[in-house]
């Protein structure tokens, strides 16, 4: 299996401080970012996406600016909270990205973490049901997939044929992964075929280490998709908080943090939050090569501290890339460049 590495940024901004100021600032630095990732080898630029909240919200078209801007790094999101969205036009808007892209498009879906609105996806037009998100997500993939999902009208009348959504990009449908955050849903992603998406946070707790509980849902994952019969091999992302700590201004910042699973009541659930890992790059390095789920994954993204701008984290990502990543089975492989849209 080869190890992928990419980077996830919340694309958070501040007005009173930090590098990154305004929504202007959040959207242009995440695609310097990609950029300067791509030249270093990195294989994924991810987004993470919030509603009414001073962090990146509408992900098509900053994918779109990537794809424009990059030739070979994988471009996605973890994840989009599909009760926000209409599932017809989001499979417009995901193909267009995708194909600007040169087909680079890995897009995180799922029910989504908790918003500050109250009822927020009922303020954008849709009802709240937890259930709701499943159902759209079905209805997404029909449209991605080339299937039909209208009927034509044929004088003011419906018509038998069925129109599907356009443009059409092929393979999107096979890069869809699901954002699951408990052992339950990971066997529901299997079933359906999508790739597996799992967080630094997972809505349950069984009293193990974080990335023990983390990697029983992977293979949990793994014995439905085979259970489903499904063709392809499927792929699995973890991600990871790291800082590994190389200067006085890492040491001011993050020195503090105490690296440890932390387990709390988050949406009605009592859950476990993966720990961070900061500290010296080799020590990091030989903690991550023992993390059982990062081991599982074929993909392992590391959030990023937005705020502090492209050069710090750009400098960060190439610590991680020479001194942490080989350590869990990740080399640099450049491979051919897709050629972006003209």
């Amino acid at each position: 299996m080869t190890k992928k590495i990419g980077f996830l940024s919340f694309g958070a901004w501040h007005p009173g401080g930090g590098l990154t100021r305004t929504g202007a600032d959040a959207l242009a630095q995440t695609v310097e970012l990609a950029v300067a990732a791509e030249e270093l080898g990195i294989d994924g630029a991810f987004v993470r996406v919030h509603h009414f909240a001073r962090q990146l919200a509408s992900p098509f078209p900053l994918l779109a600016a990537i794809g424009v801007k990059t030739s070979r790094i994988e471009i996605g999101t973890g994840v989009i909270d599909m009760r926000y969205e209409n599932p017809l036009y989001m499979a417009e808007e995901a193909a267009a990205a995708d194909l600007l892209a040169g087909g680079r498009l890995q897009l995180g879906i799922s029910r989504g973490s908790p918003e500050p609105a109250w009822r927020g996806a009922e303020a954008f037009g849709y009802p709240v049901e937890t259930n709701d998100a499943r159902a759209k997500t079905e209805l997404f993939r029909a449209a991605i997939a080339g299937r039909g999902v209208v009927r034509a009208d044929v004088g003011g009348q419906p018509g038998d044929a069925l129109l599907a959504v356009q443009p059409q990009s092929p393979g999107l449908a096979e890069r869809i992964w699901w954002g699951s955050g408990t052992r339950e849903s990971a066997v529901w992603v299997g079933e359906q075929g999508m790739n597996l998406m799992s967080s630094t946070l997972l809505l349950e707790d069984t009293e193990v280490p974080f990335d023990q509980l983390q990697a029983e849902q992977i293979e949990l994952f793994r014995q439905a998709w085979a259970g489903a019969g499904h063709a392809r091999q499927p792929r699995v992302s973890v991600s990871r908080s790291v800082i590994p700590i190389t200067s006085d201004l890492d040491r001011r910042l993050f020195a503090g943090d105490a690296n440890e699973d932390q387990v709390g009541w988050l949406d009605g659930a009592l859950s476990r939050f993966g720990r961070s890992y900061s500290g010296a790059p080799d020590r990091i390095a030989e903690e991550l090569a023992r993390d059982e789920a990062v081991q599982a994954a074929d993909t392992v993204l590391f959030t990023v501290p937005s705020q502090l701008g492209v050069d710090y984290n750009a400098a960060m990502l190439e610590t991680i890339a020479r001194d942490v990543a080989p350590a869990i089975g990740w080399s640099r492989s450049d491979r051919e460049a897709v050629p972006p849209a003209s």
